[in-house]
C-alpha cells in the first residue's frame, strides 16, 4: 500500500473516533436532561401544595407557624412535643366550631387530575356535639369560581380518644370546574376535646388507585321477586306449621347494618342473594329504633327513609317466598322505648305473612323474673361466673315493662305475627323457659323462642334443646371465626366447631340464621362482597343451605 494510503487510513480513523465521541457525548447529555426531565416532574409531582403543612417553619418570630394565622384566644395553638411541632385545636367553648382555614386553588386545566392526601391525627376525649358527625375532621371542600361546592372531597375523621398518631391517607380527583380545594381542619360543634394534627401533605399523582367494583356494587335486583307471598306461619307444639298443617324448617341467614347504618351496606343485593342463590328461606334483618323514629342524629325525616328501606327489605323476601324477622337489635332488657316502636312496627307489618317480630337481640345481666314480668334494672351488675360481656354498652337505672308486657302490647294491635324472643346471657339461655318463665300468647300466633350459639358457649342440652323439645327455636346467630374474641382463652378451631354445630341444627330440625352475611361483622360468613363464603364458617353454611348433611359428632 503507498504510504499517503496509509496516512488516509488513519485520517479516516481519527474523523470516525471523533464522530463516536460527539456521538456519546450527545447521548450522554441527551440522558442527563432526560433524568433532569423525570427528576424535576417526579418533585413537581411529591411537592405539597400546602405550604407548611409540617408545621416546623416559623420565620417571622411571631410564634406562630408561618402560612396558618392560629388564633390562640380560640383555641388554636402550635404545639409541640420532642422537638416536633403540630397543630393542636382544643374545644374552648362548647357546641362551637374551631376552625381553620387554607385554600389550594386550581387552573381550569387541572381538571380531572388526581390528588392524594396523607395526615396524621389524633385526639384526646372528643366528645361528639348535637349530631354524631360533629366531631374532630379535617373538612375539605371542592369550590367552582362563584362559591359553589362541588363533589368529590374527602374529610377524614375521629373522636374519642386515641392517643398514638394514626395516619391518613385517600385520594381525591379535582371535579370539572373546580377553582379551589378548602382544607380546614376543625373541632366542628364538638363538646370538648382536643385535636391533633400534623404532616399535612398534598400531591398530584399519575391517576387514582381504583379498586374494581364488587358484585355487591354492580348487582341490580327488582324489588319484587315475582313469586307469591308465603304462607302465614303458626306454632304447633315445637313446629311451624301453615294453615294446612304443613310443616316449615326456615334456614337462613343474619343480614347486618341496618343497626350501625340508616341505609346499610349493599343490603337489598344480599337478601336477594342470599335467597337466591345461597337458598335462604329466612333472613333476620337486625335494626334500631333511633333510626326508626329519626331520633339518631343522622336524619332530618323523622325516620321515613329508613321505614322504606326496610319496608323494601321484606317486600323482596316476600316476593321471593322467604320469611324476614324483625330484629329489634338492642340490648340488655325491654324498655318503655321498645314497646313503642313495637307498637309502630306491629301496626305497619301487622298480619303480614312473611314478617316475624324478634322483640330485643340480646338481653343479658337480668334475672327470669325481670325478663318476664319487668322490675329495675341496674345500671351496674356484677358479671357472673362463666358468662361473658359481649358488649361495652354502657346503661342508667331504668324500669323495664318486662317481655310479657311488650307481647301484650302487640296483639293489642291485632298483630298475630310470632313472636322471636331471646332470654338471658346474651340470648343464650332458654333454660327458664322449662321452669315457669314461658311468655303467654294466647291471642297470638305464638312464641318462637331465640338463641345465640357462639364457640364460648356450653351446655346446649340444657341452655336450648331441652326447651327445643317443646317449643320452636331459632338459632337467631350462630357462627365461628378464625379471628379470637377479646373474651377467650383457648378458642376452638372453627373447621371443628362449624360442622358440629350444623350437625346439631341438622339433628334436632332446628331453625336458624348464620351470622353474619357481612364482610365484617364478625364471626362472617362472607370473605369479601363478591360473596365469597369464607372458609371456616361462610363455606359451612352455603353448603347446608344447599342440602348437604353435617354430623354432630361433639355435643358441647
Amino acid at each position: 500500500m503507498p504510504p499517503h494510503a496509509y496516512s488516509n487510513c488513519n485520517q479516516l480513523q481519527s474523523i470516525r473516533t471523533g464522530v463516536r465521541n460527539m456521538i456519546k457525548r450527545w447521548a450522554i447529555t441527551a440522558m442527563l436532561f432526560c433524568v433532569a426531565a423525570i427528576t424535576a416532574t417526579t418533585q413537581a409531582a411529591e411537592k405539597n401544595l400546602i405550604f407548611n403543612g409540617n408545621f416546623e417553619a416559623s420565620t417571622r418570630k411571631t410564634g406562630q407557624p408561618d402560612g396558618w394565622g392560629l388564633k390562640t384566644d380560640k383555641g388554636q395553638e402550635w404545639a409541640s412535643e420532642n422537638g416536633n411541632h403540630f397543630l393542636r385545636l382544643t374545644t374552648a367553648e362548647p357546641g362551637k366550631m374551631n376552625l381553620v382555614y387554607r385554600e389550594i386553588y386550581f387552573e381550569p386545566e387541572d381538571a380531572g387530575k388526581a390528588l392524594e392526601m396523607q395526615v396524621k391525627m389524633r385526639c384526646d376525649g372528643v366528645v361528639p356535639g348535637e349530631r354524631p358527625w360533629f366531631d374532630a375532621r379535617i373538612m375539605m371542600n371542592f369550590k367552582d369560581s362563584n362559591g359553589k361546592t362541588l363533589k368529590g372531597a374527602k374529610s377524614p375523621n375521629i373522636k374519642g380518644t386515641k392517643k398514638d398518631w394514626i395516619q391518613k391517607t385517600f385520594q381525591m380527583k379535582i371535579p370539572e370546574g373546580a377553582s379551589k380545594l378548602e382544607i380546614m381542619p376543625c373541632l366542628f360543634n364538638t363538646q370538648a376535646g382536643t385535636f391533633d394534627i400534623d404532616d399535612m401533605h398534598l400531591k398530584y399523582i399519575d391517576k387514582m388507585i381504583e379498586k374494581p367494583k364488587t358484585r355487591a356494587q354492580l348487582a341490580s335486583f327488582p324489588v319484587d321477586g315475582g313469586k307469591h307471598h308465603p304462607p302465614m306461619l303458626k306454632v304447633k307444639g315445637n313446629q311451624l306449621v301453615d294453615d294446612n298443617g304443613k310443616e316449615y324448617w326456615l334456614q337462613g341467614v343474619s343480614i347486618p347494618s341496618l343497626e350501625w347504618s340508616r341505609t346499610g351496606d349493599y343490603i337489598h343485593n344480599s337478601v336477594v342473594i342470599a335467597i337466591e342463590e345461597w337458598n335462604a328461606n329466612i333472613i333476620r334483618l337486625p335494626v334500631k329504633s333511633p333510626f326508626w323514629f329519626g331520633t339518631s342524629g343522622w336524619e332530618d325525616d323523622g325516620g321515613k327513609l329508613y321505614r322504606e328501606i326496610v319496608d323494601k327489605l321484606v317486600e323482596s323476601c316476600a316476593s321471593r317466598g322467604a320469611y324476614l324477622v324483625l330484629d329489634l337489635h338492642e340490648y340488655k332488657a325491654i324498655q318503655p322505648k321498645h314497646i313503642d316502636f313495637w307498637i309502630d312496627a306491629a301496626k305497619r307489618y301487622k298480619n303480614h305473612p312473611a314478617v316475624m317480630f324478634g322483640l330485643l337481640n340480646e338481653p343479658h345481666s337480668i334475672d327470669w323474673k325481670t325478663w318476664k314480668y319487668g322490675g329495675e334494672v341496674k345500671s351496674k351488675v356484677k358479671a357472673k361466673a362463666g358468662v361473658a360481656a359481649e358488649n361495652k354498652i354502657t346503661y342508667n337505672t331504668f324500669q323495664s315493662p318486662g317481655m310479657q308486657a311488650c307481647v301484650d302490647a302487640i296483639r293489642k294491635t291485632g298483630a298475630k305475627n310470632i313472636c322471636v324472643i331471646g332470654a338471658l346471657d346474651w340470648a343464650y339461655d332458654l333454660s327458664g323457659i322449662l321452669k315457669g318463665y314461658d311468655i303467654e300468647d294466647p291471642d297470638g300466633y305464638g312464641i318462637m323462642y331465640d338463641t345465640h350459639v357462639y364457640p364460648w358457649k356450653s351446655d346446649w342440652q340444657g341452655k336450648f334443646l331441652d326447651v327445643a323439645e317443646k317449643h320452636p327455636i331459632l338459632l337467631g346467630e350462630n357462627g365461628c371465626d378464625e379471628k379470637k374474641m377479646p373474651w377467650q382463652t383457648n378458642p376452638e378451631s372453627p373447621y371443628t366447631w362449624a360442622p358440629d354445630m350444623i350437625g346439631c341444627i341438622q339433628k334436632y330440625k332446628l331453625h336458624w340464621t348464620a351470622w353474619s352475611f357481612h364482610t365484617s361483622a364478625t364471626p362472617r360468613v362472607l370473605l369479601d362482597w363478591d360473596y365469597t363464603p369464607t372458609p371456616f364458617w361462610g363455606k359451612f353454611v352455603k353448603e347446608a343451605l344447599a342440602g348437604k348433611q353435617f354430623e354432630m359428632k361433639k355435643m358441647r
